[in-house]
Order: structure tokens, then sequence, then C-alpha cells
């Protein structure tokens, strides 16, 4: 009883759902806790914990039983109970070993203390989960071993053979070299096969791509890219593109060489991004999304964390439960995972040694990551971008802060350039050097127009600030 009296105070959870009467919502509910991890149902209860009592006697609960039995073909466990003088009915379920349990044509799960009823993807995943199947050891008949670059192939086996998890023969040939990674079975590429080494993946999956892009706002976007190609193609770069555009700080150690000191931990987010790439869930039409953000850096997946998994157990050491085994599989043999079930507590080691914030880990429609700058980065940030400094310096500082595309355009302009050579030669979009990072050189002194007193001339060209390089 006392059990009982603490469920109650406690509310509705992801195992205990309150109930006023037996309804066909009941039946709904039973459906759910049995497609995910089981629970009570309280029959006799308002949603708000509040005990209004119902008819309990044995014909009751009997004819519970039939329909409960009629409609899902569960057999719970059904028991009458006093509490403040009133009857109640429990109504126990464990979660079921066959999966899905459905209640007139429909499945149904727990999401936190709400009952959602399943679409059609979340049945697919289920069935598959049941016979153990994950969605990327699906066959593609729409690929063929032509639509395999051997170019990607020949890099993945040379990176697998430097990280010595998977020593593979040079001479193996493509196909049986995919026969034996599980990517082709009786002839027919796996869709694994396809986004891991394909020659056009998008071809066949439009959705499997990474929307970025530097956001001043929810509304105002300044620049913007699409990362397509295989996946391994899509980690690399993201990463490229988090290096082109995160500031650095350089720091003087007394070494040959500077210490540089990034933005954001380039390890943290290399594992966000592998890990989005890896556990996405692909049958859901929506990309992965990145938003930097002045303040923080959001990564965004679609799909919802495996049943087993939870916010919580993801932050301390836990089994690994891959949505897509094989591409997981191939990702550890290249090291680009180091241990199963790690990343994210590395990412949060990461971030904290960096100085960081620990990152906001959310299940929002999707699973959702979030980088909060250093606090003293995003105090600066705070300052309006129009806001003169204080003390305005001629020249540049070795501790300014300077991203690896700033540099390579500072080197550039070492003789004029115009805004037109300069996107050619970084590869970066004209928004993104027009409005944002031009004039923020400008401003900081990096570098000087060619002609001053006519800024928006069609003949303007941008020279580096020598003193810049005068520096040792």
């Amino acid at each position: 009883m006392d059990n009982i009296t603490k469920m109650l105070k406690s509310g509705e959870s992801e195992i205990v759902e309150f109930k006023q009467s037996f309804s066909r919502e009941v039946l709904e509910s039973l459906s759910a806790l049995a497609n995910t991890k089981g629970g009570i149902v309280f029959v006799g209860v308002n949603d708000k914990g509040v005990v209004v009592g119902v008819k309990a006697d044995q014909s009751v609960l009997k004819d519970m039983a039939n329909q409960i039995d009629q409609g899902t073909g569960l057999q719970p466990s059904i028991k009458a109970v006093r509490v403040d003088e009133k009857n109640i009915i429990l109504i126990q379920v464990s979660e079921n070993k066959i999966k899905p349990v459905m209640y007139r044509g429909r499945a149904y799960r727990r999401v936190g203390s709400t009952t959602r009823q399943m679409g059609a993807n979340e049945l697919t995943r289920l069935v598959l989960d049941h016979i153990g199947v994950t969605w990327d050891a699906l066959p593609e008949p729409r690929a063929k071993i032509a639509d395999i670059s051997t170019t990607k192939i020949k890099t993945f086996i040379r990176k697998a053979n430097e990280i010595g998890r998977r020593p593979i023969p040079a001479s193996i040939s493509i196909p049986e070299l995919l026969g034996k990674l599980d990517l082709m079975k009786d002839g027919k590429l796996t869709r694994a096969a396809v986004l891991l080494f394909g020659k056009n993946p998008q071809k066949f999956y439009s959705h499997a791509v990474i929307k970025i892009g530097r956001f001043r706002s929810e509304t105002l976007i300044v620049d913007d890219r699409e990362v397509e190609e295989t996946l391994f193609d899509q980690v690399e770069n993201t990463m490229q593109y988090f290096r082109d555009r995160l500031q650095t700080e350089f720091r003087m150690t007394g070494k040959p060489q500077r210490d540089v000191i990034w933005e954001y931990p380039l390890d943290a987010l290399r594992e966000a991004v592998t890990n989005a790439v890896c556990h996405r869930d692909y049958a859901e039409t929506g990309h992965t999304q990145i938003r930097i953000y002045d303040d923080h850096i959001l990564v965004w997946n679609p799909g919802d964390l495996p049943q087993n998994l939870s916010v919580e157990k993801l932050k301390k050491e836990h089994r690994s439960f891959p949505k897509n085994k094989l591409i997981a599989k191939m990702f550890f043999y290249v090291g680009l995972i180091e241990q199963w079930g790690s990343g994210v507590m590395k990412m949060i080691e990461e971030t904290k040694a960096a100085g960081h914030p620990e990152p906001i880990l959310e299940e929002d429609q999707g699973f959702k990551v979030t980088f909060g700058a250093k606090p003293a980065d995003a105090a600066r940030h705070d300052t309006p971008h129009d806001t003169p400094h204080d003390t305005p310096h001629d020249t540049p500082h070795d501790h300014d802060d300077i991203s690896s595309s700033e540099l390579k355009i500072l080197e550039f302009c070492k003789t004029a350039k115009s805004r037109d050579q300069i996107i050619a030669e970084t590869g970066l979009s004209l928004d993104y050097v027009r409005k944002e990072l031009l004039p923020r050189l400008i401003k900081e002194r990096k570098l000087a127009y060619t002609l001053p007193d006519v800024p928006r001339s069609k003949k303007q060209k941008y020279i580096t600030v020598r003193a810049l390089f005068g520096k040792t």
C-alpha cells in the first residue's frame, strides 16, 4: 500500500498512467506500456493523482480482462485495492517480448508521461528491432556495384589498416570486401554501403545530408551550406566548416609554435557530428542540422533515443545501442569511434577541459546537443556588433581571435584583392564574405580598403594591414 501511495503522489510517468474510468484510452495506454517498458494503469484516479474511485467487483474485473484480451491480446495483472476508502483498479502489464502490441490496428508507445500513436517509420523500426536488424542493414535494390566509389573504398582500406582494428588486404576486390563487412548480402548492396561508399549517396537518400549555418538570430542566416557526399565526407567537410568559421586565439608559450585555442573544442564537436551521422534515424526524412549562433552551437538529429537509453544514462558508462550497426562498425574500424558507448562522455570531458559549460542534451522532436560558449566569450558576443572598442588599436595583437578562413584571406590579401577574388580563393559564400567576414576584418583593422573614401566602389579592393605579419 505504501508503494501505491508513493506512485499516486509522484504522478504520471513513463511507467505510470492515471485514468478516471475504464475506456478506450486505457487499452491504448496498455498497448503503449507493453511496447515500451511495461507499467501500471490506475483506474479510478484522475490525471492529478486524486482518487475518485470506481466500481470494482469481480464481474467488473472479469469484463475488463476480456476487453483487454480481445482488444490487445494482453493478459495483464488486474486487481482492486482500497485507497482513501474508495476502490481503484490496478492494471499491470510487462514489456511484451513480441512487438508491436496493437489496439484496433494501431500501435502506441510511451513518451515520458504521454501515450502516442506510432507512425509507419516507428512501426518499421520496432519490427526490425524485434528481429535484430537495423535500418542500414536492409538491401538497397536500386543500387548496383557500379554505384560504389573505388577511391572511397581504397581510402577506407588505408585508414582501417592504419588503425589496425580490422586489417584488410590491399588486393581484395570490392565485392569481396563488402561481403566480408556485411555490406553486401546475396549480391545486393545494403543501405549502409551506399551511404558509406556511394559515388552519389543522395541519389538514393536525398535527406541524408547535414544542413549547417551561421545564425545571427533565428531569422537572420548569414551563411549556410548543405553537406552531402558519403557519411565519412560529411564528418570531414563539417569539421572543415567549423575550422573555417570558428574563432581561434593564439597564445605564446615560449615554444617555437604558438598554441591555438579554438572558440569551441574541435574534438567535442567532432564527437557530436560523428554521433549524429552514425545514430540518426535515416527512416525520418528530416536533415541533421547544425546551427552556429553567437553564444552557442546546436546539433539536432532526427529520431529519438533508443528505448533502452535516456539522457541521464548517456552521461555515464552504458551499453551501446547503435541505430545503424553497420555504419557505426565502419566508423569504429577507421578510428572515428574510439569505444562503444563513450561518445557523449568524451564530449562532456572535452568541453569541460576547455572551460565551457557541460553540453545540454535534450530529446526535442529528435535528439539535440547544445554547446555553450565560454562565459567570457558569451559576454563578448553580447556586445552589439557596431559598438566600437573602448580603446582602439592600430594593429592587431597575437591574442586576437582569428579563424583559419580569416588567416587565409589575410595571407591572400598581402597584395590587394577584390571581393570576387577572395570568394574564389576561399570557397566561402558571397553573403558570409560580404555581410560578415570582410566588415569584421575591416573593423578590426586587419584589412584595409584600397579606396577608403568610397567603400562601395566597384573597383574596391582589400589589402592586409602589414603590421599583422610583422610579429614573430
